[in-house]
């Protein structure tokens, strides 16, 4: 190992002293306005999404009222629509008869109104779980208004939230807050991504996106000492340059801390390649009398619940694997416990309840 990690550490340049005053004012701005198109864009695909299903609806709603079709013909029109699309999901007997719910529930277009700004999931659980059209209304009305996750909209249906604040719901100015749960969770839903014939690896960047940017702003406003080095940080091994997904450093403990993300379920070559990075960033960054041993967190999403793993190098072997009681008390004490971790992945990959 020792002779394949004789690379040099490559430093992204920053160059502050060349760039005119405000740039980074400037360049702060247009990102938002990039970022601001991409959420308008991701909200129009899901509204004609939303409004093709409910012409579909429609459209077999009409020949059963006139030419008294029946669930096996409806099964027919699922299995040649997925034989047409082989590539788009959302043509699932189930799906057909939702569709056809929605355009009985809701006769008039669908995007027109507060429930044709939700997610597909949202509107499938408000028909599932509510009884009547002013019910349908009132929590589509509130999940719009105040992005809720599909949790958190199931939660307030059984709570009967409607039986507490009565007919104010009708007085919203609906909108959806670009970084509201219900908007997050449009840009996560496998319809829709399907729907646009973009690939699985847009989806997981997606994530990665979302889960970065908490991950980062989570870490860095602990308290405890965490400075953010870089995000895909480059490393020059050999002659392949690595790029490390979060690289920190703790002044406090006096380490680097490494951080991979994976939106997949945890496998044993995550922790392969974590131990190969923690190792790189020992050799090549850390300076042996000024910084303790790298750590290495690794934040993965399991078949069941997500899984945060603590990968401590050690002087007997490149990597052992610890819980988090296996870090010596004084570390510890300045790291984020486990739970703090799991839950903020899961909210981010499972589009978990927050407020609202």
């Amino acid at each position: 190992m020792n002779n394949e990690l004789t690379g040099k550490a490559v430093v992204p340049a920053q160059h502050r002293g060349e760039l005119p005053p405000g740039f980074h004012d400037m360049l702060d701005d247009l990102k938002s306005i990039v970022r601001g198109a991409h959420v308008r864009a991701q909200l129009k695909v899901n509204t004609e999404m939303l409004q093709m299903y409910w012409q579909i609806g429609r459209a077999i709603l009409e020949r059963q009222g006139g030419e008294k079709w029946g669930t096996k013909v409806v099964d027919r029109i699922a299995t040649e629509l997925r034989t047409e699309f082989p590539n788009q999901r959302g043509f699932s007997r189930s799906n057909l008869h939702y569709m056809q719910q929605m355009a009985r529930t809701w006769p008039d277009s669908i995007v027109q109104q507060a429930v044709g700004q939700l997610p597909w999931g949202h509107i499938t659980t408000l028909m599932d779980k509510c009884k009547t059209r002013f019910e349908l209304d009132f929590y589509a009305q509130h999940a719009v208004h105040h992005g809720w996750s599909r949790d958190r909209l199931t939660t307030h249906i059984r709570s009967g939230l409607h039986l507490a604040q009565g007919a104010a719901a009708n007085n919203f100015d609906v909108t959806i807050p670009e970084q509201s749960e219900a908007a997050t969770q449009i840009f996560k839903d496998p319809y829709r991504l399907e729907f646009t014939q973009l690939s699985d690896t847009a989806a997981e960047r997606e994530l990665e996106d979302a889960l970065t940017s908490r991950i980062i702003q989570f870490l860095t406003e602990l308290g405890f000492g965490f400075a953010f080095v870089g995000r895909q940080y480059p490393l020059t091994v050999g002659d392949t340059e690595f790029r490390i997904d979060l690289l920190f450093y703790h002044f406090r403990l006096h380490r680097f801390v490494v951080v991979e993300l994976k939106t997949t379920k945890a496998h044993p070559s995550h922790l392969g390649q974590l131990s190969f990075y923690v190792t790189a960033v020992d050799r090549l960054l850390r300076d042996p009398e000024r910084d303790d041993r790298t750590l290495g967190i690794l934040i993965a999403e399991s078949q069941d619940a997500t899984t945060v793993e603590f990968a401590l190098q050690s002087q007997n072997q490149p990597l052992a694997v610890s819980t988090y009681a296996g870090l010596p008390p004084g570390v510890r004490e300045l790291m984020p416990t486990t739970d703090d971790l799991s839950r903020l992945a899961h909210e981010v990959l499972h589009g978990g309840a927050g407020t609202g």
